[in-house]
């Protein structure tokens, strides 16, 4: 029997069995389409976004990820026509610069001061996929293409997935990062209410008989207009209430018409190699768990593209589960740590949910929303107003303990000066004494196999006596002084995130 199945081979199931891998468990991933297949529907750029490139920094996967890019946009700028020569350049140097968090509606997210590049990272998809099945294979990880998942059933000591050639395979627990139409949530029973489409996206590789017939634009009366920055891509977005039949191939003729209502001007397609539909379509199930059956990605939560924000909120699904659940398959933690899952990513979800129905609503033809989009540009410009959209398009105001006596407990890990940027790399927890105090290690005993604890030499502008940090980069339990209440407290945190410590031997 397997410890986990992961249903779905995209960057949510390739990460997620990563995560368990480095946690101790087997994972199995399968995957229904092939590479081919997959290859096919990566059209466009996806982004990483600051957060997301901060928790994958921590598996040692920064450096790939901007290796990649850079060598992407190196293709762009060789391969863009004249008259998007100078976007791609103007991308680019924001990009270099780490200074691009994305945009909100269109409305780009530009730091003032230079950052990090690693803070923001653009790739197509199936570059993203190849990287993180690259590093999940160097683990361990089996993963099997061609292989569609058709049925699951969780019998209470374990779970059956049926493939669609009748094969049987069982798991202790499964998890569904098989998108927005899952057969897991489907065959799991968990409800996934929402809101319908309001639009319909496409984006296809195609030809124009004149390139020059149309232009790029953001505000045309009938929509969006994107000849993409990727070239021979075409975008177009229309708010006619979502496509029909989804799984039919697009057709030149289809791409033609659209490009045709949405710019007013005449057009031709003479080649069309590959099309995606895509809608803003707005789900979130009620629940991530039922029983050993798991969701996280797509299957979770379902909405409108527009911010590039479903990514990132997978990847971010992923790191957050995978040690809790390899904690529990491995006997050391109960079975409801994994209810902090849902408790904890439900509301993020929620949020992205939210921001990602305002960006429709504020890209909507029309001049009541061409007036609100000059309203939110204005607020934009004051610093506090930006720091704020940058920080919910980007992650950065995740809190998972809200309620917190300390306020960096919940927070993604700070800055603290050290001089190992890989502490958390082994996909353990990490107990950082910055004090010097002895009672923080005995406090770990029986922990080593979970926690690393480790005598931190470099400062720290946070004014902290020890902090205990997550496998995924959050502060579970922090201390600003050498008080006896704080012994209590790190004992709890440890057995609530790590669960019982192990026997320790003593030698005379």
């Amino acid at each position: 029997m397997t410890d986990v199945i992961v249903v779905g081979g995209g960057p949510t199931g390739l990460l997620l069995a990563a995560e368990l891998k480095l946690a101790g468990v087997d994972p199995l991933v399968l995957e229904a389409a092939d590479s081919t297949e997959r290859r096919t529907r990566s059209l466009g750029l996806r982004s990483i976004n600051t957060r997301s490139g901060q928790t994958l920094a921590l598996r040692g996967l920064a450096e790939p990820l901007l290796a990649a890019q850079w060598a992407m946009f190196d293709r762009l700028s060789a391969d863009s026509r004249p008259d998007r020569a100078d976007l791609v350049a103007l991308l680019v140097s924001a990009v270099r610069q780490g200074r691009t968090r994305g945009h909100f509606s269109g409305l780009p997210l530009l730091e003032d001061a230079t950052g990090d590049p690693a803070d923001y990272i653009m790739l197509r998809q199936h570059v993203l996929e190849e990287i993180l099945a690259d590093h999940a294979t160097a683990l361990g990880v089996r993963i099997q293409a061609g292989r569609e998942v058709v049925d699951v059933t969780d019998d209470g000591t374990g779970v059956r997935a049926v493939l669609a050639d009748g094969t049987t395979l069982s798991a202790a627990y499964l998890v569904g990062c098989d998108g927005g139409r899952s057969t897991v949530r489907k065959r799991s029973g968990i409800a996934f209410p929402g809101t319908p489409p309001t639009m319909t996206g496409r984006t296809a590789v195609a030809e124009l008989a004149d390139p020059d017939a149309v232009t790029s634009s953001l505000r045309s009366p009938g929509g969006l207009l994107d000849l993409s920055l990727v070239p021979g891509e075409i975008a177009t977005i229309e708010f006619n209430g979502g496509p029909g039949e989804r799984d039919t191939p697009m057709t030149a003729e289809e791409m033609q018409a659209s490009i045709c209502r949405v710019s007013g001007e005449e057009a031709t397609v003479t080649r069309l190699e590959a099309g995606i539909r895509y809608s803003d379509n707005t789900r979130h199930a009620e629940t991530y768990r039922h029983g050993r059956i798991l969701l996280a990605g797509d299957a979770a939560h379902v909405h409108s593209p527009i911010g590039g924000q479903g990514l990132n909120l997978g990847l971010q699904d992923a790191v957050n589960l995978g040690w809790k659940l390899a904690l529990v398959v491995r006997g050391h933690a109960p079975e409801r740590l994994l209810d902090t899952y849902t408790a904890e990513r439900h509301p993020v979800a929620a949020r992205v949910l939210r921001n990602t129905r305002a960006q429709v609503a504020l890209m909507r033809p029309g001049p009541q929303t061409d007036a609100l989009r000059e309203v939110i540009s204005e607020v934009l410009t004051i610093p506090d107003a930006k720091r704020h959209f940058v920080a919910m398009a980007n992650g950065l105001d995740i809190n998972y303990a809200p309620e917190s006596a300390h306020p960096l407990v919940g927070r993604f890990m700070p800055a603290l000066g050290l001089d190992d940027p890989a502490l958390l790399c082994e996909g353990r927890g990490v107990l950082l004494d910055l004090a010097g105090s002895s009672w923080t290690h005995s406090a770990a005993d029986g922990y080593a196999d979970r926690v690393r604890v480790v005598r931190a030499r470099g400062g720290s502008s946070h004014d902290l006596a020890a902090v205990l940090v997550r496998p995924d980069g959050y502060v579970a339990w922090a201390s600003s002084q050498d008080d006896p209440a704080d012994r209590t407290g790190l004992a709890g945190a440890l057995a609530g995130w790590f669960g019982s410590p192990a026997a320790v031997t003593t030698t005379a």
